[in-house]
């Protein structure tokens, strides 16, 4: 397998994956419509970094989300669902001075018009982490730890850390990036820079193509990966058409100039009987990452990828547990044909469920 060394094997009771970043608790719309005509709100909890938690200790690893929160009522909420899915929150601060964010949103995609998101985190408990809020150590014991560019946009002590937590040191967990660029939380147009910058520490950078455009300017994967040429594996999704994934050939270095040694593996998006596209992304993320903790090929962790997006892609909220390991495990292993005729709908994610095809 190129790309990084599989991680998979019990070592010791350290986690399998730690997600840094800010969870907030999210109110979901009781129907579509805009903000203003919504007449109630359903309380859950959503952040990217915490979908994420979420989702790989559903699939069954030892995951850590670290994090700031208020000492409040909506923290108190936040820390014990997280602590019901199974994550280990016993890193997370509480911050006494600062709130935890809350957000409202619509149910439309990101991409549309009609999308309103509206947060209150501004000044947040979240937004205080730094180098001196999160300790290293709550970090550094993973094999993987998982970031998003949210983070870098929340404060200047929020890039401080994320660079920190990029940078290269001897015995660097295997970093995780999702470039997950919100372009409300950035201000003063430093988005593009900035997150190239943090991607290009990573080794292992997930982005979509359209959020790409928007930073780049360029949606194409070749190119993208010229711009991000230091990752041992970039894996470009295009909505609901495929994701793709270079990954560097094992013992060569990335090249200043030219092509990288890459091995290029597209894998297609399954048809899904779409409800809300919020937070498939994150799906997505969680599904590589339980893949190459297991040491999978990379089509199955593209796969696993895509199926656990399609968990989310059913549901209205953020979050959606994955589907059952065997079931995953033997749609992943659909020869290319039979692949391409999948049609998820709701009830899919169980062992019982069927499958439509045409």
């Amino acid at each position: 397998m190129s790309g990084p060394t599989p991680v998979d094997g019990p070592v010791d009771q350290a986690p399998d994956v730690v997600c840094l970043g800010e969870s907030m608790v999210t109110f979901l719309p009781s129907r579509p419509g805009r903000l203003a005509d919504v007449p109630s709100f359903t309380r859950a909890i959503g952040g990217a970094e915490s979908n994420v938690a979420c989702a790989l200790a559903a699939a069954g690893h030892r995951v850590r989300w670290v994090g700031r929160v208020g000492r409040d009522g909506f923290g108190d909420h936040l820390v014990s669902t997280l602590g019901g899915h199974g994550v280990d929150v016993t890193a997370v601060g509480r911050d006494p001075h600062r709130p935890t964010g809350v957000y409202f949103r619509t149910d439309q995609d990101r991409a549309t018009d009609a999308h309103e998101v509206v947060y209150y985190r501004a000044g947040s408990a979240a937004s205080a982490m730094s180098s001196a809020t999160v300790p290293y150590a709550s970090v550094g014991d993973a094999r993987i730890l998982h970031l998003t560019g949210i983070t870098a946009a929340l404060s200047a002590d929020c890039l401080a850390l994320m660079r920190e937590l990029t940078a290269p040191r001897p015995g660097r967990p295997l970093v995780s990036f999702d470039v997950n660029h919100r372009a409300g939380l950035w201000r003063d147009g430093a988005a593009a820079e900035v997150l190239l910058g943090l991607a290009r520490d990573a080794d292992v950078v997930f982005v979509g193509a359209d959020e790409a455009e928007r930073l780049w300017g360029t949606a194409d994967p070749a190119a993208i990966r010229s711009l991000l040429r230091e990752p041992a594996v970039l894996v470009v999704k295009r909505g609901g058409a495929d994701a793709v994934a270079f990954e560097r050939r094992a013992g060569e270095a990335a090249p200043r100039t030219g092509p990288a040694p890459d091995t290029v593996t597209h894998a297609p998006a399954p048809r899904v009987a779409l409800v809300s596209p919020v937070g498939a992304g994150d799906a997505f993320a969680a599904g590589f990452l339980s893949a190459t903790l297991r040491g999978l090929g990379t089509v199955a962790r593209l796969r696993h990828g895509h199926l656990a997006a399609a968990a989310v892609l059913i549901v209205p909220g953020d979050f959606a547990a994955p589907p059952r390991r065997g079931h995953a495990d033997r749609l992943v292993a659909l020869d290319a044909a039979a692949w391409g005729t999948l049609h998820l709908g709701p009830g899919w994610t169980g062992d019982d469920q069927e499958v439509r095809t045409p």
